[in-house]
This record gives C-alpha cells, structure tokens and sequence, in this order.
C-alpha cells in the first residue's frame, strides 16, 4: 500500500478554481492507477476522476465534466485535479486513491483502491 497525501483544498469563491495534489513520498505514482474521490455532507462518497498508469483519464461525474481536469506531473511525482468554475455543491472533502500495483484500469468503485490519502477539503462559498 501507498501513503498518500493530498493538498490544495480550501475555501474559494462559487465559480473559483483550485488545484488538488496527491502525492506518495518517496515513492513513484506513474505505475498506479490513480482516483479522485470527494464526499459531501451526508451523501456517499462519489468518483470524480481517474487516471490510469497510461495516461487515459475518466471523468466520472457529469457535473464537474468540462470543469475538471486530471493530470500526472511524473518529475514531481504528483498527480493533480484541476477544477474551475467551481460550484457550492463541489463542497466536499476530496481524497486520493490507489489502485493495486498490478491493476492498470480505471473504476470509479471506492472499493477496488487500497490506499486512501486523509482527504482534503474544499468548500465553495461566498
């Protein structure tokens, strides 16, 4: 299992952006399949985005599609979530995952990650 870090969250303004960054120190993310989940308030955890160790991306949530980017910066060993235009109900605490070491697709199913970082959150308000 990974240890994964996030960072970036905080408070913005409706129709702001911000950067989330999930990082594994001392280790490499470019061979793992990489999620970004977010929970709201007493709602269920939902996929946001993907990406896999090829470079494909999945954006799973129709409402941040066109808003949200994910990306992976290997120098930095970092993979990123990109929002803008970002809307009250994108307030959620958002988390990184891992996939295992050996599974190269994609799957918004929270189930199939085995490394979770704590979670960072991002609150969208004026």
């Amino acid at each position: 299992q990974l240890q994964l870090v996030e960072s970036g969250g905080g408070l913005v303004q409706p129709g702001g952006s911000l950067t989330l960054s999930c990082a594994a120190p001392g280790r490499t993310l470019d061979v793992y399949v990489i999620g970004w989940f977010r929970q709201a308030p007493g709602k269920e955890r939902e996929a946001v985005a993907c990406i896999n160790s090829s470079e494909s991306t999945t954006i799973y949530v129709d409402s941040v599609r066109g808003r949200s980017t994910i990306s992976r910066d290997s120098a930095k060993n970092t993979v990123y979530l990109q929002m803008i235009g970002l809307k009250p109900e994108d307030t959620a605490v958002y988390s990184c995952a891992a996939r295992p070491f050996v599974q190269t697709a994609c799957t918004r199913n929270a189930n199939l990650y085995n490394s979770w970082g704590q979670g960072t959150q991002v609150t969208v308000s004026s």
